[in-house]
């Protein structure tokens, strides 16, 4: 569970990126749930757009994403939603909370 200087502070660092991916119509599928995981490993902190044709409302669906990835919801703002997940991999350059 995050606290909420540590959720500022990832939210800060994730204003400046771009999202990673779009969810949309086709919803929540294995094949997106493999790409976020693999982009989490990646960086740790990644942006997702919730298209209005996925459905649900966007914290419904980021809260499902987030269970899925075994990762912490950060922040839903409006359609985007951010992720932080720490990294197994020693090559990543961790973030600091």
């Amino acid at each position: 569970m995050l606290s909420s200087k540590q959720r500022a502070k990832l939210k800060s660092l994730a204003s400046t990126q771009k999202p990673v991916m779009q969810v949309g119509k086709e919803g929540i599928s294995e094949n997106l749930i493999n790409s976020l995981s693999d982009a989490l490993e990646a960086r740790e902190l990644i942006k997702v757009t919730l298209l209005p044709a996925a459905g649900e409302d966007g914290l419904n669906l980021a809260e499902n994403i987030a269970d899925l990835l075994h990762a912490e919801p950060v922040a839903v703002i409006g359609r985007k939603a951010i992720f932080y997940r720490r990294s197994t991999r020693n090559d990543v350059e961790h973030i600091v909370l």
